[in-house]
Parts: structure tokens; sequence; C-alpha cells
């Protein structure tokens, strides 16, 4: 019979416990409410409670504490997500917004930039946050110019196809391995990808480069999610062949110069690729760990 120890509102917070609990030998699961609207860890053992209710006080005292994340990426095995559920739900929407705060807060800032901008505050928005060479930010040390072009879109079509990419992906990431992965993620793919843009665009006035979007990082969470379901397919991130050709297909097609938009395909390849790197980079980790153990 299990036993209930806590319960949490959100579902990737439990998970996190829960993986840290399994690694300290604590058998244990997470189940949604009968309501859905918490999610309760049971343990297996009501004799291991004294020892998980210790773990969880810590737990709740320290939660970003990097021990809990190492515990995710080397037991992510036993991490399985709800479905969601289909159709328009006002109260699920809500929900999966408070289980993925960064994804929620990433897009969110993407579309008031994006609304700004129509309201004819583009140019005040642009000059604070496109990206500059590397020569002027050595210079003037504008250092979050490095992240800024990622927020910056400018078409519907531009917006709604990264903002759809990231809020599936992204919430894969961050549900399965919380918010501080995913914002490793962010930060890591949005720099890298604004970089390697920066070698192939001419600045215009103000030492600007006029390039923007969240293209980069969705390329870094597809590699991501693509290739630890590769290396990882126990750790329960899979992405259909099919999607993963679609943006391959995307990617050349930007090279071949063929479609009706500019494409940035330096930030797109670097994206991927860091994504790759990345995902490759935690599996070695995780082995390691485990081989330690």
């Amino acid at each position: 019979m299990s036993h209930p120890l806590i319960a949490f509102r959100q579902q990737g917070v439990a998970h996190l416990l829960a993986n840290y609990l399994k690694s300290e030998n604590i058998a244990c699961s997470v189940s949604p409410t009968d309501a859905g609207d918490e999610y309760v860890i049971l343990l297996n053992d009501e004799s291991q409670a004294l020892k998980a209710r210790e773990i969880t006080e810590q737990f709740l005292s320290d939660p970003n504490n990097p021990k809990y994340q190492q515990a995710a990426w080397q037991y992510g095995d036993k991490v399985n997500l709800l479905p969601q559920a289909s159709g328009f739900n006002l109260k699920a929407l809500f929900l999966n917004a408070l289980n993925t705060p960064l994804t929620t807060l990433i897009f969110t800032i993407c579309v008031l930039v994006y609304g700004f901008s129509l309201l004819g505050l583009f140019s005040p928005i642009a000059q604070h946050l496109l990206m500059q060479p590397l020569s002027v930010l050595a210079d003037n040390n504008q250092w979050w110019r490095l992240l800024g072009p990622a927020f910056i879109h400018f078409s519907v079509l531009h917006i709604v196809f990264n903002l759809l990419w990231w809020s599936t992906l992204g919430a894969k990431i961050e549900q399965a391995f919380g918010s501080s992965m995913l914002l490793l993620v962010f930060v890591v793919s949005a720099a890298t990808s604004n970089i390697a843009q920066a070698f192939f665009t001419e600045p215009v006035q103000a030492n600007l480069l006029l390039f923007g979007g969240l293209s980069g990082v969705v390329y870094a969470v597809m590699g991501f999610v693509w290739w630890l379901g590769w290396l990882k397919p126990q750790w329960g991130l899979q992405l259909p062949n099919a999607i993963v050709g679609f943006m391959l297909v995307w990617l050349v097609l930007g090279y071949a110069d063929i479609l009706w938009v500019n494409m940035a395909n330096a930030a797109h390849t670097a994206g991927l690729i860091t994504g790759c790197v990345m995902a490759a980079l935690i599996s070695l980790l995780a082995d390691k760990r485990k081989a330690s153990r």
C-alpha cells in the first residue's frame, strides 16, 4: 500500500523531489490527485517515511540545490508526464503555466515585445535589444544583447512558428528536468546562435545587427530533446522522426535561399549544434555519475 508524503501543485517539482528520493533508495511514485490540481509523492514503504520527511524538509528549504538536478539526470527514466487533455481548458492551461514557469515567462516576454512593436515601439525596443558586433559589445559592455534578439520577432508567422515549438519542446524539458535546466539551454543557445549570426550580418545604424527571433533557441531545444531521446530513451523525452525531418528540411531550405523570408541560417545551425552537444554532455555526465556510485 502506498503512503502519501507531500503534494505539490507543480508536477515538475514533485518529480524533482521524487527522483532524489529514489537516488537515496527510497521507492516512491508521483500521482495526481482526483481533482488533478496537485501531484502527490507516494512512498512504497511506510518504514522509510521518517527519512523521506527529513529529505523533504531539506528540499523545501533549498529546492535549487544542484544535487536535486543531478538526481533528475540519473533517475529521469522514472518520470512519466501526464498526457495533456484535448480541447481548450482554461484551468488546464493555467495549471500548465504554473508547471512550466520559465517556458511561460519566455513566451510572455516574446508576445509583449511583439505587441509593443505593433504599437509603434519597435525602434526603441530594437535600440536596446538587437545584437551588435562583438567588438562594439567589448567596448560598451551591453552583454544582454547576446540574448536580446531572441525576444524580437518581425511578423505574425515568425512569432507563431517559434512560440508553438518553444511552448511544446521547452515545456518538455522543464517538466522533465526543471526550470534550471531549461534556463541553461535557453541562455547558452541564445547567446551561441546570436554570436554565430553576428558574423554573417552587416551592421546598420548605431552598429545594430538587424536579425532576431527565437529560432536559434527553438532549434536548440529540438536538438536537445532529439538527442536525449536517442541517447537516453529511458528518460522519456522523445521527438517523432517526422518532426525532426521537417525541422532539418526547413534548415536546408534556408541555406538554399528559396523561401519567401530571410532566414538566420547561422543562428539556426548554431542553435541546433548547441542543443545536441548539451544533450550529449548531460548524457555523458549521467553515465559517469552512475559509474561512480
